[in-house]
């Protein structure tokens, strides 16, 4: 009987190794022998993490974090550079993963005067994340070349009313990402149905994503429909902006309607979204 007890203690001991890795004296991860499996068992731990707000670990069954940056490409140790990560939904994860992991994550907000929430500033659970700017007059994201991966999740929109933004937001990934770098891409989207002039109603055509990507020298590698929602008709009177997490009940500059019914809209959730992978050729 101990002799069964021993052995079944010493495999449940080698498996937890193979998937977790060990933790070392600086309280850095480091990776199990078999490598493969180390990079989701630390994405777990962040996904899990207890500074996530309740609000964003509610959204996670819309937005599928885990299995969004496995299929993005995260590893251990990479350079994250997330673009307008707004209230930090992504923020909460990658941070602290990239503390733990030995990497490092780049916020960059649309403006100095935009910054991350005050929150994030706690190095003890977020280390030391750097920000930089990026709006359609904005310098260079970081250092030619030294990004592992990019994100931009759903706002490449935002830019499509000012002029040359997009070609620019494109351009300067590009320039920011080492050969062989990731560009991981979210956005809401239009298909099967036109894109609206200016993706208006905050819905992009995936072709036309693809090609803007493309013609800053990316390669479409792969696509997933992770983030895809059936249920999103795409028809809605504010946009996507009518479906949650908005959830806009009168037109922009107009104060909220107390009378709107949103049970339809929340019982649709978030929108469908494209969820693409590229890479920079070298």
């Amino acid at each position: 009987m101990k002799k069964n007890m021993t052995s079944r203690a010493i495999s449940v001991a080698a498996c937890l190794f193979v998937i977790c890795g060990t933790i070392s004296a600086s309280g850095l991860v480091t990776a199990a022998p078999q490598g493969g499996i180390y990079a989701d068992a630390a994405l777990a731990i962040a996904v899990r993490g207890q500074p996530r707000s309740a609000e964003n670990i509610a959204r996670d069954r819309f937005r599928h974090p885990r299995e969004s940056l496995s299929f993005w490409g995260l590893k251990p140790g990479m350079t994250v550079l997330e673009i307008w990560p707004s209230a930090g939904y992504w923020t909460e994860i990658l941070a602290p993963y990239a503390k733990a992991t030995g990497g490092r994550y780049i916020a960059a907000v649309p403006a100095v005067t935009r910054p991350l929430p005050a929150k994030f500033a706690d190095k003890s659970v977020y280390g030391d994340i750097t920000t930089t700017v990026f709006n359609d007059s904005s310098g260079p994201l970081a250092p030619p070349g030294t990004a592992d991966l990019v994100l931009t999740a759903r706002n490449i929109h935002d830019w499509m009313d000012t002029p040359g933004m997009v070609e620019k937001a494109m351009a300067d990934f590009y320039a920011a990402l080492k050969p062989r770098g990731i560009l991981a891409v979210e956005q809401h989207r239009a298909d099967p149905r036109p894109m609206t002039k200016d993706a208006s109603d905050g819905y992009m055509s995936t072709a036309y994503v693809i090609a803007l990507a493309e013609k800053a020298g990316f390669k479409l590698e792969e696509r997933s429909e992770i983030n895809a929602n059936p249920k999103d008709s795409k028809d809605y009177p504010f946009g996507v902006w009518t479906l949650p997490p908005t959830r806009q009940s009168a037109p922009r500059g107009q104060p909220p309607n107390p009378a709107f019914d949103h049970s339809k809209y929340d019982a649709i959730g978030e929108s469908d979204r494209m969820t693409l992978r590229f890479r920079k050729p070298g």
